[in-house]
């Protein structure tokens, strides 16, 4: 059985839609529990049918404006930090919240505890492709650091690549490094170093520089990028894709009769755009590199979005990708190790 530690009491819409998200996933897979953290009476207003859930009380909550780190330090009875707990502590396989997003890095940095080898966790996520219906690529990092160095952006090309084979099942992914030009020569003194360090690699399969204006047309399967960089194009993408069906919903109204019976006979044309620029089918923001699944699924998730995340969730432990991800930087740190040693003989 798969135990999923659940933050109840955070996002906008917790504690329904997480709760109404969870119970979806729950009778679905016959293989999932839950610990659902927070307020009970709360949660079990929500709560339709109590099988393989399990109530935990908390008497606190950390709310969206808090200062992560000081919230995870102060508030050690809120429902995230206990339900952190849970997961180091080995009574849950994975820790889900759509609550405060710096708060959540920090219990998974601070309390579940970082991957040994791993110099900077980083958050994954999963966006579409509009050239081929289904596709998508993943981009990291997409908010967990604000700077990075060269070396940590390496990283990142090496976390991506193995949640692509792993999770999505891509047998060898290619990466690219987001940059301000396609030739090798364009970037920062950041961005050239870590262009190089990747293309020294033969066991990964870069492509080289991709600009933002290329990732939607699968360029390719995983973007590596600085956390302030990566969350800003995510939030552009998300802001593009809402803006244009909104655009086209205000032409449609303010065109008059024709304008409506074209959209009507339009309709299947406009569901299936929506159904490609959905992202909640694609599940929530994985933190990588720490030692067990940690998941962030947006602050204002529906249901839909909360059910999907469970089953990314219930893929990463059926595949043992975090155990397979600790031996193997653990290796990659044991070759480090014997070269260093090698070199000062």
């Amino acid at each position: 059985m798969i135990k999923i530690a659940v933050d109840a009491m955070g996002g906008d819409y917790a504690p329904q839609s997480v709760i109404e998200g969870v119970e979806q996933a729950r009778d679905k897979f016959s293989d999932l529990e839950f610990m659902l953290y927070g307020d009970p009476t709360a949660i079990l207003k929500e709560v339709k049918n109590q099988e393989r859930l399990t109530i935990i009380e908390t008497t606190e909550t950390i709310e969206m404006d808090e200062e992560p780190v000081r919230a995870i330090r102060r508030k050690k009875d809120s429902s995230l930090v206990r339900a952190a707990k849970a997961v180091k502590e080995g009574e849950a396989d994975a820790l889900f919240s759509c609550g405060n997003t710096g708060a959540l890095l920090a219990a998974g940095l601070l309390i579940v505890g970082r991957i040994k080898g791993v110099a900077r966790p980083g958050l994954i996520s999963t966006l579409p492709v509009v050239s081929d219906q289904g596709s998508c690529f993943n981009l990291l990092d997409t908010g967990a650091n604000a700077e990075n160095k060269p070396e940590q952006l390496y990283q990142y090309g090496l976390l991506g690549k193995f949640y692509a084979q792993k999770v999505r099942g891509i047998q060898n992914p290619r990466i690219g490094l987001l940059n301000n030009g396609a030739e090798a020569h364009k970037g920062n003194k950041i961005t050239l170093a870590a262009h190089q360090m990747l293309a020294e690699d033969e066991s990964l399969n870069f492509i080289g520089n991709v600009e933002a204006r290329d990732l939607m047309k699968g360029v390719c399967d995983v973007v590596v990028a600085d956390g302030f960089t990566g969350n800003a194009v995510l939030k552009a993408i998300e802001g593009t894709a809402s803006g244009i069906l909104s655009l086209l919903k205000e032409a449609i109204l303010a065109g008059g009769l024709k304008a409506k019976i074209g959209a009507l006979l339009l309709k299947p044309a406009f569901k299936m755009l929506k159904k490609r620029m959905d992202q909640s089918t694609y599940g929530g923001a994985v933190l990588m590199g720490v030692k067990a699944p940690v998941v962030k699924a947006h602050g204002s998730s529906d249901a839909k979005t909360v059910y999907y995340t469970m089953e990314q969730i219930k893929t990463m432990v059926d595949g043992n990708v975090i155990p397979e991800f600790c031996d193997y930087f653990a290796k990659l740190k044991a070759e480090e190790e014997n070269n260093l040693d090698n070199l000062k003989k």
